[in-house]
């Protein structure tokens, strides 16, 4: 089931819109300028608002979106009008449609999801039987918080795969916003929602982001102490955005060969980031997250106190986040039977760290409550 139904005429535009949205639901995407997706059709009980991302420039977008939204005549519900022209022209041309709001296409990434939480949450929450029991509304600036977060990490993992240079200011940008979250709500609220992402890199950089911020709050750091944290474990897998989507995205466990690969990913994240002007410290949790203390981790086989606190901080959160996110071929961990897990990993883990960890872990409850459709 999509809950919200996004009409563009630039499908990687419209996909990378669609992944911002994952917070709220899930969006169905069609190409306006695809003659075979025109028969695409949700059901219109299922939609809860919709978005046009398409240029006014050429009639042929305008087109399909009158179709799409004709057909949902009967039962119109909230729609969104994306302006890449911003002239009396682009205004005009929305309030024919009957667009419900207005925002310009360049302010989508920082505006939509907040729009979209304020035209269609206070309608569900007085409709469903059990709101406010099994599945209460995210509060929107959380979800507008994690929403930026991950177009500062779509940006991240983009410019790591096409080689670009991934600037310390832009890791500080994304880090700001998880640390801003996670002072207004808890760890709870910020798993709730980075479940619903689909992409799992994303959800798992998140989370990890996340749990750490939740544990440094925990634990009393001083703020450039928790700052750094959190930026750490955003940035610990950013080697993976080298790795090929194929092994990424592969729906069940990898072979060897594929493992292999997928274990290059710290050495080649820390290539990427050593002349980039970031500290030593954070560039030892890129190169060192899969070390353990008993000398059996990878890719250096680090031992004991080779291996920095920072290091043993994001260590915890990145195996903890693995084992309660979904995957394909597997279900989520609830937080004790993860944090069991952990327990049971001896002389690998910070025991210290591990017992301090321990309300973060119990935080998470039982795992996601609520429904991914």
């Amino acid at each position: 089931m999509h809950n919200f139904l996004l009409l563009t005429d630039t499908p990687a535009r419209g996909q990378r819109l669609a992944r911002g949205l994952s917070p709220l639901g899930l969006a169905l995407v069609i190409d306006l300028l695809d003659p075979g997706q025109d028969r695409l059709r949700p059901d219109p009980a299922t939609v809860r608002a919709v978005i046009s991302d398409i240029s006014f420039a050429t009639s042929s977008p305008i087109a399909g979106l009158r179709r799409h939204l004709d057909r949902l005549a009967g039962r119109r519900p909230p729609f969104i009008c994306l302006l890449h022209e911003d002239t009396p022209r682009g205004h005009a041309q929305a309030e024919a449609l009957g667009a419900t709001r207005t925002l310009r296409a360049d302010q989508a990434d920082r505006l939509l999801i907040s729009t979209l939480s304020r035209l269609t949450e206070p309608a569900e929450a007085e409709t469903r039987p059990d709101a406010g029991l099994r599945d209460a509304p995210v509060l929107p600036p959380i979800a507008e918080e994690i929403a930026q977060a991950d177009a500062a990490l779509t940006r991240i993992f983009d410019l790591g795969r096409s080689g670009g240079a991934i600037k310390p200011g832009l890791i500080t940008a994304g880090a700001d916003l998880i640390e801003r979250a996670m002072r207004r709500s808890d760890v709870r609220a910020w798993l709730d929602v980075v479940w619903r992402f689909d992409d799992a890199t994303h959800q798992h950089c998140l989370l990890v982001a996340g749990l750490a911020a939740g544990f440094a709050k925990h634990l009393g750091l001083r703020q450039a102490d928790c700052q750094q944290l959190t930026q750490a474990a955003l940035l610990h897998d950013v080697g993976k955005s080298r790795t090929p989507i194929a092994i990424l995205n592969k729906p069940g466990r990898l072979d060897a060969e594929e493992l292999a690969i997928m274990r290059e990913h710290p050495v080649v994240g820390h290539r990427m980031l050593r002349d980039q002007g970031y500290p030593e410290a954070m560039l030892a949790v890129v190169r060192s997250h899969h070390e353990a203390l008993d000398g059996s981790g990878y890719p250096d086989g680090l031992q004991g106190g080779e291996i920095p606190d920072l290091v043993r901080l994001v260590t915890i959160c990145d195996i903890f986040g693995a084992l309660i996110e979904r995957r394909p071929y597997k279900a989520p961990m609830a937080g004790a039977q993860a944090f069991a897990i952990l327990e049971s990993m001896g002389g690998k883990l910070d025991r210290d760290l591990l017992r301090a960890f321990r309300p973060i872990a119990d935080a998470t409850g039982d795992g996601p409550l609520r429904a991914f459709a």
